[in-house]
């Protein structure tokens, strides 16, 4: 009879798990019999010894089959999803999935919640009052049929292997582990039933993965696993050495994602990496024959208003306002206290400390320390100027959102922590790597 504790010293000296010992594990995820400690032990065992990739398979192989599997019988188009590996800032999940639904695609996004640091795209969605990030599989399906595109939080449904080691991950300092990281991703992908599969892998000092070294390794991880699996998927190295966009906190984020897709507002660097996913995404579905007429679609899903129309419509269909585009702070609290951080010296923003941006984020209370934690949606940063910018003494650097003026304080000190300035003129970092 096999035994958590065995098999968790077993990965912790470093040996290989047999299938039947990583199927042991995941039943015991979705049947409890691996208490949260033991899941934690676990987690960190695979942190710090890793898996092979016959291991990351099984994980992946195992975890997307602890729950039901997609099907999309019908549909006259491809089914496709893009996922990042996270950042702080990072809202491209919105833009991307309206641009591919209104160019023809179809985009049953499963999204997580915050992970550490970084932001969590169901999180941002729950800014808005109504938004259901559950519905039942059923709606889930009708939506993505009727519009092209829906984007909910995991059900119970759906990888519930995945959903509590992803939530103990969370509080146990073993979010960035390639072999972790692919399992996760990919068992909620492949159990959406999806032909093909956009990987965002951030990278910098805002992302999981630091050096570009590393993130080649995830991309190689994910692609060949996801490939194996007979899933189409291609994988885009973007940068996180600073704050993706001008904002960084949950409904604040939403509402740059309204003013991106209302044209009111396309921060370049932002818009870089949207364009750029949705490029490759409509031609891996052959909804485009080259960049060339990937990019007129592009171009007209946003002048024509139809990717932000999609998007409204998907708000709505999932409990939120008919209304968002028109008056986003009706169905979003904002903060009680905004002040603005100053600029301390002439010069030029010469580098970010994007993680502690994010840390800054989730102390204001935008994010979580535990797993049971309430999130305040209306904090965060906003009118954030980006890397390479030219500054005078006294100029604002950002605004702090926050629940008191003591809290809001501490952030802006924590945010000037983050900053580096330099007399001299810098070179912003590349957007896209590879």
């Amino acid at each position: 009879m096999l035994l958590p504790q065995e098999i968790i010293a077993k990965k912790r000296d470093n040996k290989i798990l047999h299938n039947d010992e990583i199927n042991f594990f995941v039943d015991g995820l979705v049947s409890n019999n691996f208490n949260d400690a033991q899941v934690g032990a676990m987690a960190m065992a695979i942190f710090q010894q890793g898996l092979c990739e016959q291991e990351t398979v099984a994980l992946t192989q195992s975890m997307m089959h602890s729950g039901e599997v997609l099907s999309w019988q019908g549909i006259d188009g491809p089914v496709v999803d893009k996922h990042s590996t996270g950042g702080v800032g990072d809202k491209v999940s919105f833009m991307l999935a309206a641009i591919i639904a209104a160019c023809g695609g179809y985009v049953p996004m499963i999204s997580g919640r915050g992970l550490g640091h970084t932001g969590g795209t169901a999180d941002k969605l729950e800014s808005i009052a109504g938004f259901n990030v559950q519905p039942s599989l059923s709606d889930f399906k009708n939506i993505v049929a009727e519009l092209g595109m829906a984007i909910i939080s995991q059900t119970p449904e759906l990888a519930p292997a995945d959903r509590r080691l992803y939530a103990i991950r969370d509080v146990t300092g073993t979010v960035a582990s390639i072999p972790l990281i692919t399992a996760s991703i990919l068992s909620k992908k492949l159990a959406a039933g999806l032909d093909a599969l956009m990987m965002d892998i951030k990278v910098g000092n805002g992302a999981q993965m630091i050096s570009l070294e590393d993130a080649k390794l995830l991309a190689q991880s994910i692609t060949g696993v996801a490939n194996n699996a007979g899933v189409n998927t291609q994988a885009i190295i973007t940068d996180m050495n600073q704050v993706l966009g001008s904002t960084a906190g949950n409904a604040l984020e939403m509402y740059e994602t309204v003013k991106y897709l209302t044209g009111k507002l396309r921060e370049p660097r932002l818009h870089q990496v949207v364009v750029t996913l949705a490029q490759a995404m409509l031609i891996n579905t052959k909804l485009a024959k080259d960049e060339k007429e990937a990019q007129t679609k592009i171009d007209h899903a946003l002048s024509s208003g139809k990717a932000a129309e999609i998007f409204s419509k998907m708000i709505c269909a999932l409990g939120g306002p008919s209304d968002l585009l028109e008056n986003p702070w009706r169905s979003m609290a904002k903060a009680e206290y905004i002040i603005e951080v100053l600029a301390p010296c002439h010069g030029y923003i010469s580098a970010m400390q994007t993680r502690d941006v994010g840390v800054a984020v989730v102390t204001l209370g935008g994010g979580r320390t535990h797993n049971a934690a309430k999130i305040d949606h209306s904090v965060g940063f906003d009118r954030i100027l980006p890397v390479g910018t030219r500054i005078n003494r006294g100029d604002v650097l950002t605004r702090v959102h926050a629940s008191s003026n003591e809290s809001a304080q501490l952030a802006s000190q924590q945010y000037l922590e983050a900053m580096s300035f330099s007399e001299t003129p810098v070179v912003a970092p590349k957007v896209i790597y590879s």
